[in-house]
């Protein structure tokens, strides 16, 4: 019997949480799930992590301006933005600067299966920076219509004073104002120029 993967998350937990309150009286403070996380965010830190999907893109308009546009004009607009973002890739030099981060490495990275050997490639273009902090673009062909671009952005805290931040306000300096990472990276103004 196949159990989807959220009822085995949710059983995951319902396990731990059973094992953590095992010892536990009729009365007592039982063991949350929020008590779980923040435990292991004390430990080992905590990930903020957010996903953006960019469906319907015209070329015409910019890398990441949705419009209501044939098939091909959406991939084409798409396909550019990753190859402009392979090119970075490929010219990026460590310890290079963005916008306040210094770059770790950047590539179009591939995928190898572990049990036949084979190779996929042009998986994504990754951006990751000394801190840890990483920005990955990915395009994808299962969004709702067209080309979707996905970008994953992440960054590790181990300060447990920030580990209760919400991740828009704990990645704001990758995502948000100013100026946005993900702009200054993809450089709009330069992808969408006649």
């Amino acid at each position: 019997m196949h159990i989807p993967l959220i009822y085995r998350a949710v059983l995951a937990w319902l396990s731990i949480i059973a094992y953590r309150n095992k010892d536990k009286k009729v009365g007592e403070t039982l063991v949350s799930v929020s008590d779980v996380v923040e435990e292991h965010w004390a430990t080992y830190g905590r990930n903020f992590f957010s996903r953006y999907d960019y469906e319907l893109i015209d070329p015409r308009y910019g890398s990441l301006t949705p419009v209501l546009s044939s098939q091909e004009c959406e991939s084409k607009g798409a396909n550019k933005m990753m190859e402009y973002l392979r090119d970075l890739a490929s010219k990026s030099k460590r310890g290079g600067s963005y916008g306040g981060y210094v770059l770790q490495f950047a590539d179009d990275f591939s995928y190898t299966d572990p049990v036949d050997g084979s190779v996929v490639t042009k998986q994504g273009v990754r951006f990751v920076f000394s801190d840890g902090s990483r920005i990955i673009f990915r395009l994808s062909g299962t969004g709702s219509a067209g080309a979707t671009v996905r970008i994953y952005i992440e960054r590790f805290e181990p300060d447990v004073s920030k580990h209760e931040l919400e991740a828009r306000v704990a990645l704001k300096p990758l995502i948000g104002e100013p100026p946005p990472l993900v702009c200054w990276l993809l450089m709009l103004d330069d992808l969408t120029a006649a």
